[in-house]
């Protein structure tokens, strides 16, 4: 039976969710706390009040089977968070996926196998596809960018463009989609952007960046500097940054750019990549694009919840 939503709050969901199959994949890494605070405030939005329309016309004894469906083409990212849903709400569901994340789909596949009381499934059932279509839209997306610079060296990489309190989430749901991830926050690496080389200013700005960062940071962390022209990469070679990041360069700027470094720092290209022009930068041989469109642009995949109610248990 679902429980009354004020405890939705209290209670603690056990990271290894036992109405999944499969272990939080991409998700276990996260701290408890963190993907756990992500879903109830997700079902705090819609269970605040209780659901008011499921208890007015559905048994309390009545239980029910349901089936997720892809309405569309697309990769799947997400099964663990909704199987966690679907748990927080009513640790009796059987969420039972039928592909692993990662998996590609075709229109009406399965996606996930429920059975639960009813007014659980219906309570849980719009959090747990928000989640899943979002974060399979990411991992589609991602795919779709992945399979456009097949064949060549380059890397995909997402940005810190997310959705605010989604970050963990929307990160694995990149790599799902066989893309790579660049920062998680600002203190993974340093990376020294146009904004801070405007404060250092001068016209050898970028060359004093690196080597202030060089002397105040761990030497464990890799200092990378956004770059606008060669004189600029120039600097950051002479500075000997681990990478350079070419911001809005043409593709024969990018081209002039590999061939200046020549192999002595990593080079990221960044700047209003899209599906028609990240083939054509890809082929510039530089070692990573980073598109912030994976995260704050995927449309969501489109997926629903088929149910089959058992109606015989009784009137509400």
């Amino acid at each position: 039976m679902m429980p009354d939503s004020s405890t939705l709050l209290d209670e603690s969901l056990s990271p290894t969710a036992t109405v999944s199959t499969q272990p939080l994949t991409g998700v276990g890494d996260l701290s408890h706390l963190a993907w756990s605070a992500i879903i109830d405030l997700a079902l705090a939005e819609d269970l605040a009040t209780g659901d008011v329309t499921s208890d007015a016309t559905v048994s309390s004894t009545t239980n029910g089977r349901g089936t997720i469906i892809a309405k569309a083409a697309g990769i799947i990212s997400g099964l663990d968070v909704a199987a966690a849903v679907f748990d927080r709400v009513d640790a009796t569901i059987a969420f039972r996926p039928s592909v692993a994340n990662g998996s590609r789909v075709e229109p009406d596949q399965g996606i996930a196998s429920l059975q639960g009381p009813a007014r659980s499934l219906l309570a849980a059932e719009r959090v747990a596809l928000n989640f899943l279509q979002h974060l399979s839209g990411i991992a589609t997306l991602t795919g779709r960018y992945v399979a456009a610079v097949a064949g060549t060296p380059v890397r995909i990489v997402d940005t810190r463009k997310t959705t605010p309190g989604l970050r963990p989430l929307e990160k694995v749901a990149v790599r799902h989609g066989g893309g790579h991830n660049h920062r998680y926050n600002l203190g993974d690496g340093v990376l020294i952007k146009d904004n801070h080389l405007a404060a250092v200013g001068g016209p050898d700005r970028v060359s004093r960046a690196v080597h202030l960062a060089r002397q105040r940071v761990p030497h464990t962390l890799r200092i990378e500097v956004e770059v606008t022209n060669l004189e600029e990469v120039r600097q950051a070679l002479a500075a000997a940054a681990d990478c350079i990041l070419l911001d809005n360069m043409s593709i024969d700027g990018i081209k002039d750019a590999v061939q200046l470094v020549g192999g002595r720092a990593l080079l990221e290209a960044s700047g209003n990549v899209t599906l028609a022009t990240v083939r054509a930068i890809a082929e510039t041989r530089v070692d990573l694009i980073s598109v912030g469109a994976l995260t704050h642009s995927a449309p969501a995949l489109d997926l629903s919840l088929r149910f089959d109610l058992d109606v015989k248990d009784g009137p509400v």
